[in-house]
């Protein structure tokens, strides 16, 4: 079950939506009439899904789904009643997970709303990943300067350089990362 905000400016769509969706299992915590509203209770609501229609006063879709993912990321399916080239252009970015075009049957809004949540999921994974993959390459980074600092300093070879940092790291209870960036730092401080 997911927490879906919907968006369109025409009520008989905004029905379709607080009527079809929970018939999918799915709760409707939000129906904004712009762009605008939207962004504005997916502030407040924090929704799993958006699904929003390109054309809308104040703010059209794209630019509310391209507000909401700087806000906090959430996989938006666009609706429109036009299969514009320019449009679809405009909504080949990272957010937007797909696009329907009216009339919208309830065989369409399901698989889709399958799939954008999944593939939502994935990027999310791969996004964490390579964040820590950058984390742990920093992390090696200083750890590497920090064992340069001891080999300098004190004459010892890599390797035992390297059982000096995880030796004090366990002496004074510490991740070895932040024993090496204390090493760094004092080094620094002092100009070495």
């Amino acid at each position: 079950m997911l927490r879906i905000a919907v968006a369109d400016d025409e009520p008989d769509m905004q029905e379709y939506f607080q009527k079809i969706l929970p018939r999918l299992g799915h709760t409707v915590v939000s129906v904004a009439g712009t762009g605008r509203q939207l962004v504005d209770d997916c502030r407040a609501h924090h929704p799993d899904l958006v699904i929003t229609d390109i054309k809308m006063p104040e703010m059209d879709g794209i630019e509310a789904a391209e507000a909401l993912f700087l806000d906090r990321a959430v996989p938006v399916i666009l609706v429109s009643a036009y299969h514009d080239a320019d449009l679809i252009d405009r909504a080949e970015s990272n957010y937007i997970l797909a696009y329907l075009v009216k009339p919208i049957k309830q065989a369409d809004l399901e698989p889709a709303i399958t799939i954008a949540v999944r593939r939502f999921r994935q990027f999310q994974a791969v996004h964490e990943e390579a964040a820590s993959l950058r984390q742990a390459l920093a992390d090696r980074k200083v750890i590497e300067r920090a064992k340069g600092i001891l080999m300098k300093l004190s004459g010892l070879d890599e390797a035992d350089a390297f059982r000096r940092l995880q030796q004090l790291a366990n002496e004074k209870n510490l991740k070895l990362v932040e024993l090496a960036n204390s090493i760094v730092l004092a080094a620094e401080a002092l100009g070495r």
